[in-house]
């Protein structure tokens, strides 16, 4: 652990231990930009920008669910997400975030990525990275849990560096 209390990637793992290593690194950098905010904290932006800490959790959490529950497990989508109407409210995510308490949001969150990560424990318990994704994508690719797995890095890693900025914005915090 690092002095935010965010899990160090192995040195020397496997390729799935490395890749979830840095998955939890980031899922925790995000949780630590988040720590300790009120709704108006989370609810903050930077102008001109509408992107908040309370969207940014939201839409992780339907990140999460989307690839890890709908994708991988070709599960039904999941509460909240089941009752959106995406192609009416592509950033429902992002824009219904300001109607949840802090406690929502990160209860919201915190769920989604124990089922996530319990998916993907089952995974590999029955095989490797090459699995491939029980649904497929709109373009009929069906992409393997290595792919899902890199892009969820990617996510996190992406939006990691706007919460960085919108934290720093609200108090002051800064750290990598």
């Amino acid at each position: 652990m690092d002095e935010q209390g965010r899990p160090e990637p192995p040195f020397d793992g496997d390729e799935a231990a490395t890749l979830l290593g840095f998955l939890d690194f980031h899922r925790a950098t995000l949780a630590w930009k988040c720590a300790g905010l009120d709704e108006a904290g989370l609810r903050a932006t930077v102008a001109p920008a509408s992107m908040t800490l309370g969207g940014l959790l939201k839409h992780l959490a339907y990140v999460e669910d989307n690839w890890f529950s709908y994708v991988w497990a070709a599960h039904d989508r999941r509460p909240p997400f089941d009752a959106v109407d995406w192609a009416e409210t592509p950033d429902w995510d992002w824009d219904s975030a300001a109607d949840d308490t802090p406690e929502q949001l990160r209860g919201l969150w915190q769920d989604t990525v124990e089922r996530s990560r319990a998916a993907v424990r089952d995974a590999l318990a029955s095989g490797d990275l090459t699995q491939r994704a029980r649904r497929s994508l709109r373009d009929g690719n069906t992409p393997t849990l290595r792919w899902i797995l890199v892009h969820l890095v990617e996510e996190y890693s992406r939006h990691n560096g706007h919460a960085d900025f919108l934290r720093e914005s609200i108090d002051g915090s800064t750290g990598e």
